[in-house]
Formats: structure tokens, sequence, C-alpha cells
């Protein structure tokens, strides 16, 4: 018998969708994925690589998948969880029913996404990369070649999240002050949720 995880009991005995995240998840294992926790939610990998997510809401859970965006989606179901997601895909659930309706098409899913994984297939980070920095941010450039060299010394994704940061806020002086408040984690390395 294989001995179980107490991280993986333990998100199992959250409540909330329980009855639905147990049919996804056995879903998920029944197509030959392995179990783990990451990122304080229900992992699945195959040969090494995460492939799927379990989440939970408040109204709805779902399978996410990590290289959803390259996933055919010949039905049209995935959805993207944000406008600058390059990424994730999931497919959303509101009762035990739909998952038991949709079961074969969510195999089909899964078994596609695994198909991606063992293939090494990668997704094109393209915006990490071809960032268009704020006007603000390159005027702080300007005035700080420390700040500047600092921020640039940070990994793709992490000055990524800061130009996102730096660049929500509608007004000019609001967008100024997120860079100034950044300054000393952008200075010791950090991103922008690091502690």
């Amino acid at each position: 018998m294989t001995a179980k995880n107490p991280e993986v009991e333990a998100l199992l005995k959250n409540p909330e969708w329980n009855k639905e995240r147990k049919a996804l998840r056995a879903l998920l294992l029944e197509c030959g994925l392995t179990e783990n926790v990451k990122w304080r939610q229900l992992c699945y990998t195959y040969e090494g690589g995460n492939v799927a997510l379990l989440y939970n809401f408040k109204d709805h859970c779902a399978i996410g998948f990590m290289k959803g965006s390259l996933l055919k989606d010949s039905r049209k179901i995935l959805q993207s969880p944000g406008e600058n997601s390059q990424a994730m895909r999931y497919l959303k659930f509101g009762s035990l029913e739909e998952i038991e309706k949709k079961e074969t098409t969510i195999r089909s899913y899964i078994r596609e996404a695994m198909k991606a994984e063992k293939a090494g297939l990668k997704v094109d980070f393209k915006a990490k990369t071809e960032l268009k920095l704020i006007d603000e941010l390159l005027a702080k450039f300007k005035e700080d070649a420390a700040f500047k060299k600092a921020f640039t010394a940070l990994t793709p994704g992490r000055q990524r999240g800061y130009n996102l940061f730096f660049s929500a806020p509608k007004q000019s002086q609001t967008r100024v002050s997120r860079i100034e408040k950044a300054v000393p984690k952008v200075m010791a390395g950090k991103g922008l949720n690091d502690r």
C-alpha cells in the first residue's frame, strides 16, 4: 500500500467543492498523473513535469493546465486566468453533474496536456523578453543608474511582474509612487511578491 501524503490529505479535507474536486482528482489520477502539493494546490505531474493544478474558488472549481495555451482546445472551453497569462488555461466547473457530463472531454484534455509534456513542448514567453516599459520607469532609470542596473539584473518574470504592477494605475503620479515604493525590493534583487 502506498503511503499517503499528509499535505495532499490536508487539502482533501477542505470542504469547499469537495465532491467536485474528488471527481476531478480521480480523473487526473486515472490518466496516470502523479499527485503532489505545489503552490498550496493539488498539483499533478507527468514524468516530473507539471501538467495540472486543481483549484477551488468561491463559485466554482477548476483544472488548470500549466501549458494550456499549447492545447488545441477543439471545443473552445479553456479559459485564461487573466489578460496577462501566457501559459495557464483552465476548465471551470460549477457542479458535480457538470463534471460527470463532461468526463470524456475532461479526460481528452488531460491526455493532450500529458502529450504536450511528454513531447517537451515549451510555451513561448515573448512578453517576458519583449517588455514595453512605461515612461515613468524609463525616467527613473535615467535619474538612478543603480536602480536601472538592479532592475535589469532581475529575472525576466520579476521584471514583467513589476512592469505590470507599475503600469496598472491610470494616473502618472500613482505609477511614480509605485515605482518609488518598489525601489528597496528591486535593489535587494527581490520580485514584487517576494518577502
